[in-house]
């Protein structure tokens, strides 16, 4: 079976990633320094896919470490990125972390990858870098904006490092922007795990739902969208982890090194009042909210234009939005019933 390194594998999009790699036949090489996400997770994915997976407790900022992994497989063909720290507001007020966490570990990760020989990178970015777009449905041909965050930015200046390095000839790679990823695998063993307060807005949903919050706040409902709050592209879970497999394959087909990016998302714009309904539709489940003012530094609306990724890659989304939620919140209840 072909090798696939997976950075970052037990998050959320690495955990269903790893999922639909082994599904598709390829045996992934997972590193993660557990410290966003429990090891407890390693277990979940081998429930799914009956059998063991290789894992390695990986600190990234540590090329050494990277090294001693690739020397243990000198098979691997390719890398999938998701290794970074990806909270927005945390990267505010930590901004320090951020970029030396963020930066340092994919440039750690593209010199090991040149010393090993391995050519391919599949690159977990996002949508922040478009900022505010004049076009809302927006396509990879838009300017990339100012960063919004710390964050955001170190997505920025990885696409500019990953651009710069694959001009040298060494290396094929394929930065993928996200737009917002949602839902759960449909066992609901394996999902979007978050403590303390959630950092998106279905997590909101689904706790507000079981009774862990007392209700939702909608930030500003005087937006220029179709009901006056803020619009945006939900995409599932699966359907993203999907992609970075076909990512894969299109890189290792490829006989040409190149950089390209290419939009991830369901190419429909959702808005925040939109997907609460949606919610209520899926689960027949009230939720109670209440209208806040506008947040510093929300976009009004944006959502992708997804023909390239049909064009290049042969990807097309197959998830609806009330799967989406419906996977969202038979997760949240699972994750409850484990606790009681």
């Amino acid at each position: 079976m072909t090798q696939i390194l997976v950075t970052g594998g037990l998050g959320y999009i690495g955990s269903h990633t790893v999922v639909e790699l082994i599904n598709a036949g390829y045996e992934p090489i997972v590193i993660d320094n557990l410290s966003e996400s429990p090891i407890e997770v390693k277990a979940r994915i081998e429930k799914i896919v009956g059998r063991e997976i290789i894992f390695r407790q990986v600190e990234m900022c540590d090329k050494a470490a990277i090294d001693a992994v690739l020397t243990e497989f000198p098979k691997i063909a390719g890398s999938i990125h998701f290794a970074a720290f990806l909270l927005v507001n945390e990267s505010v007020t930590a901004p320090l972390k951020y970029y030396y966490n963020n930066l340092l570990s994919t440039m750690n990760l593209l010199r090991s990858m040149e010393e090993h020989g391995i050519r391919n990178l599949v690159y977990s970015s996002s949508c922040t870098v478009y900022g505010t777009p004049e076009n809302p449905h927006v396509d990879e041909s838009a300017p990339v904006q100012p960063a919004e965050s710390p964050y955001g930015n170190t997505k920025k200046m990885g696409e500019e490092i990953l651009r710069d390095f694959t001009a040298t000839g060494v290396m094929n790679t394929l930065s993928l922007r996200y737009f917002n990823p949602i839902g759960a695998h449909p066992s609901s063993i394996i999902g979007e795990f978050q403590d303390g307060e959630p950092h998106h807005l279905v997590p909101y949903i689904t706790e507000t739902a079981i009774g862990k919050r007392k209700e939702l706040k909608v930030f500003g409902t005087d937006y220029n969208t179709r009901d006056g709050s803020c619009l945006r592209d939900y995409i599932h879970v699966i359907d993203i982890a999907k992609a970075h497999i076909l990512s894969v394959q299109h890189l290792v087909d490829s006989e040409e090194n190149g950089y390209d990016v290419i939009n991830l998302g369901s190419g429909n714009g959702s808005t925040v009042l939109e997907m609460i309904h949606a919610f209520e539709r899926a689960t027949n489940i009230s939720i109670p909210y209440h209208v806040a003012p506008r947040r510093a530094g929300d976009v009004p609306a944006v959502y992708a234009n997804i023909g390239k990724a049909q064009r290049v890659l042969g990807w097309t989304p197959e998830k609806t939005l009330e799967d989406m939620l419906r996977d969202a919140w038979n997760f949240e209840q699972a994750l409850l019933k484990n606790l009681s």
